[in-house]
């Protein structure tokens, strides 16, 4: 399973987004800091969940970092996250 499809589905597990897009923007980043020859180390995260709604964006960004903390520990490098509307 590619790191693209394990951060799909951890968070879609963890937050049953209504909208999910997770995007390898590892290209951009060739010879720079975290960058690793295979790529998958810096990632666009876009989600729209109601479990986030309510929350600060501080709040919000923080449970996806949770979310994810096995990713960012063993590969990802960067993660840009976009909290979406859901209504």
């Amino acid at each position: 399973m590619s790191m693209s499809e394990r951060i799909e589905a951890r968070l879609t597990a963890q937050f049953s987004p209504l909208r999910l897009e997770v995007i390898d923007e590892s290209h951009h980043h060739h010879g720079h800091a975290g960058w690793r020859e295979g790529g998958e180390t810096h990632f666009r995260v876009r989600i729209a969940t109601r479990d986030l709604d309510g929350l600060s964006r501080v709040a919000q960004h923080r449970a996806v970092m949770n979310a994810l903390e096995a990713e960012l520990k063993e590969r990802v490098h960067a993660l840009n996250i976009e909290i979406l509307p859901t209504g």
